[in-house]
């Protein structure tokens, strides 16, 4: 804002005249247009020095112009405030004519204020407030305070050219002092302080974590389910295993009763165990084994005998038990055989649920075509399991059925590949040898199968499964058996039997025993269930 000084002129006298109201000020593009009409108050005749004339009001106008810009670098400063005069001070007497300043034109005082007094020297301003309004704006003056940048909410009032300086400035009108707001920062709410976790014994304590959600014991929820499921089964299978071997146990579980540990129990038991279809061998070894633990730790308790038994029986039988390994071929092709109504088929049907809860994929071939409905039979626990059945027609070569079936599992890949025959006693050699050409056939197919090669049993059979199992071992070299119709009168010692190798019969292992009709009945061979229910126990070992 340029500085601008006015010097008193000398006192001309004026002839009263009355000066029209000036419109009012309109703002346009370039600034504010005011024209304002300055009248001195008429003092009272008791105010009035002698010798002083009234002078005339002055008119000043300030022509509408685009708002001065400053020079570069040079803020413009806001027009400071001047004091109030006192209004016991006597008016001027000398009127001054309306000389232009190069500073910005003070607004049209109120109606009844005083005559302009020489002002005071004007105090630092505070800070304009963003909307004062313009017509409160008084002269300017020469301003000592470092330069600021006037707000934009209110535009800077147009400059009147320069002239030459006045002997005294133009004496401000009266106003109040205006205030600026003094800028305020946010106010930013400070997080709370961490509270200090307390320290015990030299340790900080952790805090409690949250309580287990609903979410992880539903998430746990099915396992909880399986598990309860896979022991109810469990259970299940050995009240079966139990059950269908009830008349042999009831018979050992007899001898134990208000009994005198002496050798008469163990003629007792020689017997119970032959008439169990165990065996003489079996009988034997168990019992002269029995009489060295009974010696040795000179046992007499009945209980505590019956207790050693299980221990021994499970110890002949451990060979037996072996687990069937479905990894060692892709695809592992398995051949079953065994005599007319030994349950082939069914088992065929039931192997194929328990292969695939092991996750293999299981391929079928129809090897028996003499007997009527046997492919429909095999069909119809294909459809069960949704398992695909390799066929064809009644009479044809059962050869290329099982050739056909290995080609086709592993042209499929498959896990699993099993073939049916047809039953056939041990005495029919013909029948004996077109089985054996069916192996070999297999072999074409796959030079290392076929991997496994079971023969069904029929529990009921007693003995006479020892015949079997070493006339078909001859003839196509066993690796495992599968005993069904445990529960029915099958008395379960020719499991004894097999083991004691009676009768030149090969210890073969014992891969599944059965009890019922159903998928579940059956199971893998376990010694120490099957010890334990064949001598009336638990069953569990």
């Amino acid at each position: 804002m340029f500085k601008f000084f006015r010097k008193k002129q000398p006192p001309t006298p004026a002839p009263e005249t009355k000066t029209p109201p000036a419109p009012p000020a309109v703002p346009d593009a370039g600034g504010w247009g005011r024209h304002v009409e300055q009248e001195p108050p008429k003092p009272a005749a008791s105010e009035l020095p002698p010798g002083e004339a009234r002078v005339a009001p002055q008119t000043v106008e300030i022509p509408a112009a685009p708002p001065a810009q400053p020079p570069s670098g040079t803020p413009v400063s806001a027009p400071p405030p001047a004091t109030q005069a006192s209004a016991s001070e006597p008016a001027s007497t000398t009127p001054a004519p309306a000389v232009s300043a190069p500073s910005v034109a003070p607004a049209a005082s109120t109606a009844g204020a005083a005559s302009a007094p020489t002002p005071a020297p004007a105090a630092p301003p505070a800070a304009l407030p963003p909307a004062a309004p313009p017509a409160a704006d008084p002269p300017a003056r020469a301003s000592t305070e470092p330069p600021s940048f006037a707000p934009p909410a209110a535009p800077a009032p147009a400059a009147v050219p320069a002239s030459p300086p006045a002997a005294s400035a133009v004496p401000a009108l009266p106003t109040a002092p205006t205030v600026r707001p003094t800028p305020t920062a946010p106010v930013t709410t400070p997080a709370p302080a961490a509270t200090p976790t307390p320290v015990v014994g030299g340790k900080p304590r952790q805090r409690p974590g949250p309580p287990p959600t609903r979410a992880k014991f539903e998430a746990s929820a099915p396992a909880v389910a399986a598990q309860e499921a896979a022991t109810a089964a469990k259970t299940s299978w050995l009240t079966r295993l139990r059950s269908g071997l009830a008349k042999t146990g009831q018979s050992f579980t007899q001898l134990f009763v208000n009994v005198k540990v002496d050798e008469d129990l163990f003629e007792e038991l020689e017997t119970a165990l032959i008439m169990s279809d165990a065996g003489v061998d079996a009988a034997d070894k168990l019992l002269t084994a029995l009489r060295a633990r009974v010696r040795k730790e000179r046992i007499e308790d009945g209980n505590r005998v019956k207790e050693v038994l299980r221990e021994l029986l499970t110890e002949h039988l451990a060979p037996l038990e072996r687990a069937f390994d479905l990894d060692r071929a892709s695809p592992v092709v398995v051949m079953i055989a065994g005599v007319n109504g030994a349950g082939k088929t069914t088992s065929i049907g039931k192997l194929a649920r328990h292969f695939q809860n092991e996750g293999k994929q299981v391929l079928l071939a129809a090897g028996d075509t003499f007997r009527a409905a046997a492919r429909e039979q095999l069909v119809q626990w294909g459809e069960r399991n949704s398992v695909a059945v390799i066929a064809q027609a009644d009479g044809g070569d059962p050869a290329a059925v099982a050739f056909d079936a290995v080609h086709a599992g592993r042209a499929r890949n498959m896990g699993v590949v099993m073939v049916d025959t047809a039953g056939r006693l041990p005495t029919q050699l013909h029948l004996m040898a077109e089985l054996q050409k069916i192996r070999r056939v297999i072999a074409k197919a796959d030079a290392d199968a076929p991997h496994e090669v079971l023969l069904v049993v029929d529990g009921n059979t007693g003995q006479n499964a020892l015949a079997q199992i070493k006339a078909f071992d001859d003839a196509i070299g066993l690796t495992g058996l599968v005993v069904t119709k445990l529960d029915g009168t099958a008395k379960g010692g020719i499991l004894a039997a097999v083991a004691s190798g009676a009768n030149g019969v090969r210890p073969v292992p014992v891969y599944w025993i059965g009890v019922g009709e159903e998928v579940e009945d059956l199971q893998p061979f376990v010694a120490a269930e099957f010890a334990g229910a064949l001598l009336g126990g638990s069953g569990n070992g």
